[in-house]
C-alpha cells in the first residue's frame, strides 16, 4: 500500500518578541506603520502540510509518497526526510525559486505578525505516479499549490483511489465550486469547525448536506475533541486525550 500526501513543504522561521507588539505601534498611525521589533529568539523548523503529515506517518512506520515542489535551497530538509525512510521521488525540485518560507514572531500576549513566501509552492508538484494501485494506495490533499488542490481530487475519483481532503488554510482561495467538486466522492473532508463554517458559508450547503457529499467529515474542535459524521448516519464524538506532558518532536 502507498499513501500519496500533497501539499506545501515549508522552512518556519519563529521568532519572540519579548514584549507586546500594541505599545509599539500608534493607532493613530495606522496609514504609514514603520516598526521593527528586536526578538530574542530564532528558530528554524521544517514544515510545510505535507512535510509534517509525511513525517508524522513516518513516526508511525509508514513511508507515505510526497507529492510537492521544493526549492533550491531543499538539500537538508530532503536528507532529514530521506533518514526516515521517506521516497524524495515525488518532490518536484525547482533551482530557480527558494522552498516556500514562514516567518513567524509571536508576542507576550500570543500576538503573531507572519510573513509567507510561497516560493516553489507557486510551481504545481508535476509527479506521475507511475506507481499507483487504486484496490491498495490512499491520498491526503492538503494545503499547498492550488493547482495540485484542483486537479488531484478529480484525479484520484478518475482513478478510484480514495483520498482525504483537507482545504485548510487555502478554504479563501477556492471558489465554492472548486471546494464542492474536491469534496464530492472523497472518503474523508477534514477541517476545524471554523473551516466548517466557512466553507458552509461559501458553498450555500449545510453541514448535512457536506457530511452527505463525502463518507467522513472530521471536524476538530480544540480542547474539545472532534466529531465524526458518516454519510451513511454516523455520528461519533471523540473525547480529547489528556495531556500529560508536551514534547517537541
Amino acid at each position: 500500500m502507498s499513501i500519496y500526501v500533497s501539499g506545501s513543504l515549508a522552512f518556519d522561521r519563529i521568532m519572540t518578541f519579548p514584549g507586546n507588539f500594541q505599545d509599539h505601534i500608534l493607532m493613530d498611525k495606522l496609514h504609514m506603520i514603520n516598526v521593527s521589533f528586536m526578538v530574542d529568539g530564532m528558530d528554524e523548523r521544517r514544515g510545510g502540510c505535507a512535510g509534517n503529515i509525511a513525517y508524522s506517518l513516518a513516526l508511525l512506520e509508514e513511508k507515505p509518497v510526497i507529492v510537492a515542489a521544493a526549492g533550491r535551497d531543499f538539500d537538508s530538509y530532503a536528507q532529514t526526510l530521506a533518514a526516515h525512510g521517506l521516497p524524495l521521488d515525488g518532490i518536484r525540485r525547482a533551482d530557480e525559486v527558494f522552498t516556500a518560507l514562514c516567518y513567524i514572531t509571536t508576542d507576550l500576549n500570543s500576538n503573531q505578525i507572519t510573513g509567507f513566501y510561497p516560493g516553489a509552492m507557486s510551481l504545481p508538484a508535476l509527479y506521475d505516479f507511475p506507481a499507483l494501485d487504486p484496490a491498495r494506495d490512499i491520498a491526503i490533499v492538503s494545503p499547498g499549490n492550488l493547482d495540485d488542490m484542483r486537479r488531484l481530487p478529480r484525479f484520484y475519483r478518475e482513478k478510484g483511489v480514495p483520498y482525504i481532503f483537507d482545504p485548510g488554510q487555502q478554504l479563501p482561495v477556492l471558489t465554492a465550486e472548486e471546494l464542492l467538486d474536491a469534496i464530492g466522492g472523497s472518503l474523508a473532508c477534514i477541517t476545524n469547525d471554523y473551516e466548517l463554517n466557512m466553507i458552509c458559508k461559501a458553498t450555500g450547503k449545510s453541514e448535512e448536506e457536506i457530511a452527505a457529499s463525502t463518507r467522513w467529515l472530521v471536524t476538530t474542535l480544540g480542547a474539545e475533541g472532534a466529531q465524526v459524521r458518516g454519510n451513511h448516519g454516523e455520528n461519533v464524538r471523540i473525547a480529547p486525550v489528556p495531556v500529560a506532558r508536551v514534547l517537541d518532536p
